[in-house]
């Protein structure tokens, strides 16, 4: 869940949650299987047209341009041509540009056929009418697809009752951990089990503190994602925007001012402590990228995702536990997806491959990581190996979980306990509901403007928020907060009427 997208590029682990958000090979034991036919190339026809007659799918991705681009894409053209008659065409914009260009590319009308989207922008791209309406496309040309991915999943990506792009069905839960190097959980006897809130943090992180120096920092952030979960209890209405939610359980279904709520402000307060005592580094909000060999940070994640997480960090164990849902959320599923452009003219094309890449275990694993033998290896019918990690394309924007193997050392069972997360999860109160915002577009873009100035050291706990949370809800609230807040209200309670 981005939860942001940063954040989700956190799920999903952070770059390798996002990079692992993938995995590859032979289908997992319960994974649904494309039907027969599907992952063998069938045999040649005289009457194929060659690769260069066919049209090209260009499909904007986020992430880092692997190395071997081309390469791979070519594989993955070899691959495809027969099964869905088009090629593909791989652009990649990077992490700190990708909202930028997206916003170029809808804007500007710049030719696409398939672009990666995610609650902070799909609604709004969508209002401006930049994406095809898909809701009897995906029924009547990739029924597959539809059957694969459940229906409450299909509900978190309708607007207005139709379905503009296909969700990345994976791990479309949010499930909260918080994550420890178990050096420190022997070291300082941590029960990591019986630690569920902030306020459980409290004394493991002092006494690691304490324990190991006044130059080291227990929990060290960056400026991207401070806290990361602070405000998990609030359904954001997919509007992307901290301030302003309902409480995913509450069943009044009322829109609150999400800071102003007692329970956050002790939250902060216990932040700002932890900031002023260096527990927190000191230039965390002004820091770009997150310090790594982290003796305990806070990560929407999955199981098995401490592996990830030690081979990103540079740690030798990590040790997890559950704090929060799984729950779905509108934009918990919104976190990920892929939408054809209303000006595509391989709209049926474009469909096809979604549904190859989701169903087809073999794609699923060039897309996620590359080229066979010179980026990955089968070590087991559900299990894959790294070879190098030139191939930095991150595979949760791509397609499902559920088509690939793991990763070793990951147990090959380890997308299976991913989808069981979904299948008992939680849903919010307001599930399936997405702000329209089309009459509050200045109010929007004003109070955003506003949360920008404090956000970071807020997030990080580096400002007293019994000073700096007063003086934001003013300015938020003279840049329109009031007005969204009532028409957001006025929407939630027609919702579902």
């Amino acid at each position: 869940m981005k939860k942001t997208t940063k954040v989700l590029a956190l799920l999903c682990a952070v770059v390798l949650l996002v990079g692992l958000m993938a995995a590859c090979g032979a289908p997992a034991a319960n994974s649904p299987t494309p039907p027969a036919g599907d992952a063998t190339t069938p045999p040649a026809d005289a009457t194929t047209p060659a690769s260069s007659d066919l049209p090209t799918i260009v499909w904007w991705q986020i992430g880092t341009q692997p190395q071997n681009l081309e390469a791979g894409v070519a594989k993955i053209n070899e691959y495809i041509a027969d099964k869905i008659g088009a090629k593909l065409e791989i652009k990649v914009a990077g992490w700190g540009d990708y909202d930028t260009k997206s916003n170029t590319i809808v804007n500007t009308g710049e030719a696409f056929d398939i672009l990666f989207v995610n609650n902070t922008n799909y609604n709004r791209f969508n209002m401006v009418g930049a994406f095809a309406d898909i809701t009897d496309l995906v029924q009547s040309d990739a029924p597959n697809l539809y059957s694969f991915i459940p229906e409450k999943v299909w509900d978190g990506t309708r607007i207005g009752g139709k379905i503009y792009a296909v969700p990345t069905y994976k791990d479309s839960s949010l499930t909260q951990y918080y994550v420890w190097d178990d050096q420190y959980v022997q070291k300082y006897n941590i029960d990591i089990t019986k630690i569920k809130t902030l306020q459980d943090l409290d004394k493991p992180l002092r006494d690691i503190k304490a324990g190991e120096g006044k130059s080291f920092y227990p929990m060290p952030l960056g400026k991207a994602d401070g806290f990361n979960g602070l405000v998990n209890d609030y359904d954001d209405m997919t509007l992307g925007f901290k301030p302003i939610g309902v409480k995913i359980n509450d069943p009044s279904k009322k829109v609150v001012s999400v800071f102003e709520q007692p329970e956050m402000m002790e939250n902060l307060k216990l932040l700002h402590s932890w900031y002023n005592d260096g527990i927190i580094n000191s230039d965390a909000p002004t820091l770009d990228d997150t310090p790594k060999t982290r003796a305990f940070f806070s990560a929407q994640a999955f199981p098995g995702a401490e592996v990830n997480y030690q081979i990103n960090e540079g740690v030798e164990k990590y040790v997890m536990q559950d704090i929060f849902g799984p729950m779905y959320t509108t934009s918990t599923i919104q976190g990920s997806m892929n939408a054809i452009s209303a000006n595509s003219q391989h709209k049926t094309e474009c469909i096809k491959f979604l549904e190859l890449a989701n169903t087809d275990p073999q794609l699923r694993n060039m897309l996620a990581y590359g080229i066979e033998g010179e980026n990955w290896k089968t070590v087991s019918d559900n299990v894959i190996e790294r070879i190098n990690d030139v191939w930095t394309l991150p595979a949760y924007s791509q397609a499902s979980f559920f088509t690939m193997a793991s990763v070793s050392p990951n147990p090959p069972d380890q997308w299976d306990a991913v989808k069981a997360l979904n299948e008992r999860a939680d849903a919010s109160v307001i599930l399936g509901f997405v702000l329209d915002v089309s009459s509050l577009t200045t109010e929007v873009a004003n109070c955003n403007a506003v949360f920008d100035k404090y956000k970071f050291e807020l997030l990080t706990g580096a400002s007293d928020p019994e000073t700096t949370v007063p003086k934001m809800i003013a300015e938020l609230k003279a840049a329109g907060m009031d007005t969204i807040m009532t028409e957001a209200q006025k929407q939630v309670d027609a919702f579902g009427q």
